[in-house]
């Protein structure tokens, strides 16, 4: 019963003011407060099995009690109150709105707890909204998997000898709550899909659905240039046709959407990797494998009230797709330029393209055994990626009568000396002809 109801069936019960504030645990002052709004509302008489609805009681207190504000708390922000509400509205938490005015606002001293004061009242007047309420996502066993990379400090590199930034992948199964989890010191494009490849054939099998961060931030630290996310876009179709299943970014701004896995992320951060700053990430891979076996996904979860190894094996293992039969091979796009000598410049080589492309934007699609080349959506070049030479050159790709100039070497080609009847100079070790 709520401590209102209980203070007027007291009264009613003809307890002493003092009994009363120490049943209830009120302070005196806020007791006697209560009492008078509610004598002059004419509702502390009566019998005490018959005491007023809460909402009627609440509704006398209001008229006789109005609630103040301490005039410190919101004075001053008063001037920019309806800032604060333009900004609440377009989505920004208290401490977002507190640092947009210190840098909006020339002058602005209001504290980070005023504003936050604020913007309780302002919610609290509001009301709640639609878009406050979370509804519970329900999917079918096998149906969604979520992915995220999660920030666990630094870690020994025991290659390098050097305590370097790491992260932990993990994916979470949204029927069963299942996790499967790694650590790593990049997010670049390649781990980023290595890693789903691991995750399947740790769990055995496919989801129907892969649920990422939006695509243009699922590989956080990679040094993409404008036309990346297309790269990350095309890479990610490679492995999503191999596995057959569906990517299904999440939204911007709509962190709702990728809930489990975040709080998995969550999870595995402040369960697992607290305290493991500088150890060797060889041990804690280890270590990590055997807290997901023998603690993660053995807990009573507080969402299902089951544990997740036990839906896992009984509903979602049972309904994932089965794995392909040959096992996934990188596959990574990437938007280049071709170059002046007819050739695209991929992992510190270059390789031929069709002259007549210099100096037009093309795709590469690399494998660790091949690398096409692609302008228009149509292939015009494939090489090998095998051999150490700087440049790989297929001798259709240059134009006809100048090809044989890439056999000449500076001993045989003089400065000066005329082909074609152009005269022929050295720049970077390759022949070019003056107009």
């Amino acid at each position: 019963m709520d401590r209102l109801r209980e203070l007027v069936r007291l009264h009613r019960m003809g307890t002493g003011a003092r009994e009363v504030a120490r049943l209830l645990g009120m302070r005196p002052n806020t007791e006697r407060a209560y009492r008078a709004a509610l004598v002059a509302g004419g509702v502390l008489e009566g019998r005490a099995d018959e005491v007023p609805e809460l909402e009627a009681l609440k509704a006398v207190v209001q008229e006789h009690l109005p609630s103040k504000v301490s005039p410190q708390q919101t004075s001053s922000l008063v001037p920019w109150q309806g800032r604060v509400e333009t900004l609440l509205g377009q989505g920004l938490g208290p401490r977002a709105i507190h640092d947009r005015l210190r840098l909006e606002v020339e002058g602005f001293a209001a504290s980070a707890s005023a504003v936050k004061r604020m913007v309780r009242q302002l919610r609290k007047a509001r009301g709640v909204r639609a878009e406050d309420v979370a509804i519970p996502v329900v999917t079918a066993p096998g149906e969604v998997a979520q992915v995220d990379f999660g920030y666990v400090g630094k870690l020994l590199c025991p290659r390098q000898k050097v305590a370097r930034k790491a992260w932990v992948f993990v994916l979470v199964l949204a029927h069963s709550r299942y996790l499967v989890a790694d650590v790593v010191f990049e997010q670049s494009l390649p781990t980023w899909l290595r890693l789903h490849v691991d995750a399947f054939e740790q769990l055995g099998g496919v989801v129907e659905t892969v649920v990422p961060d939006n695509l243009k931030a699922a590989v956080l630290r990679a040094a993409f240039t404008p036309d990346e996310p297309s790269a990350l876009n095309r890479s990610y179709r490679e492995v999503a046709r191999h596995y057959g299943f569906k990517v299904d970014p999440t939204p911007p701004y709509a962190p709702q959407k990728k809930g489990k896995v975040e709080a998995g992320v969550k999870y595995v951060q402040s369960n697992f990797f607290k305290g493991r700053d500088g150890q060797d990430v060889d041990v804690v891979r280890a270590d990590l494998k055997k807290w997901l076996t023998e603690v993660a996904n053995v807990r009573w979860h507080g969402k299902t009230g089951r544990r997740p190894v036990d839906v896992f094996r009984e509903e979602e293992l049972p309904a994932l797709r089965p794995l392909p039969t040959r096992r996934f091979t990188p596959v990574v796009w990437k938007a280049t330029r071709v170059h002046q000598d007819s050739h695209v410049l991929f992992d510190r080589r270059f390789y031929s393209v069709p002259w007549r492309l210099v100096g037009s934007d093309v795709w590469l699609r690399v494998t660790d055994a091949s690398l096409e080349v692609y302008a228009d959506d149509v292939r015009v070049a494939t090489h090998a990626r095998r051999g150490t030479g700087l440049y790989t050159t297929h001798e259709e790709h240059l134009p006809q009568h100048r090809a044989d100039l890439r056999h000449r070497s500076r001993g045989y080609l003089l400065r000066g000396e005329l082909v074609d009847g152009r005269a022929i100079r050295l720049v970077d070790g390759h022949h070019r002809a003056r107009a």
